[in-house]
């Protein structure tokens, strides 16, 4: 057997922990399987067997190998992920669904998607938006006017 480069060396403690996380589930699925992937490493299997009994892959098992050696059981928890802010915070969304249901600007049937986003830059709210993102920020909502209709879009 090859020698692993961050063996898993478990306190009492440790092992009695993430024994109990495995066995209650009340934890994530990526947390339950983190725990999984130290207990089969302490054990002294080889990544390849950790990796297959567990269901992901070598490379994981390798990083959270490492990840341990440095956290402990911080291994365990969620890294942040990288992504864009969301553009409306909560005051803003609320703000675009009341927007959304108040009376259309004169001449017009109803709100469009484009009038909301023109609307919210027009208020100082965001410097920029698109449709879309007030499309989809109202769909989250379950605004009535986030959603697309068979009737209102052409096929």
């Amino acid at each position: 057997m090859a020698r692993q480069l961050h063996p898993v060396e478990l306190t009492d403690a440790e092992r009695a922990g993430l024994e109990d996380l495995t066995r209650r589930g009340t934890a994530s699925a990526r947390r339950i399987r983190r725990a999984r992937v130290l207990l089969l490493s302490a054990a002294g299997m080889p990544d390849r067997q950790v990796a297959e009994g567990t269901g992901c892959c070598v490379a994981t098992v390798a990083n959270l190998r490492r990840r341990f050696a440095a956290e402990r059981l911080g291994a365990l928890a969620e890294r942040p992920r990288p992504g864009a802010a969301p553009m409306l915070d909560g005051k803003a969304t609320a703000l675009a669904v009341g927007l959304a249901c108040t009376e259309p600007p004169s001449g017009r049937a109803r709100w469009t998607m484009r009038l909301l986003a023109d609307k919210l830059v027009e208020l100082g709210v965001v410097g920029t938006i698109s449709d879309e993102t007030v499309r989809r920020t109202l769909k989250k909502t379950n605004s009535s006017l986030g959603r697309r209709s068979s009737g209102a879009w052409p096929s």
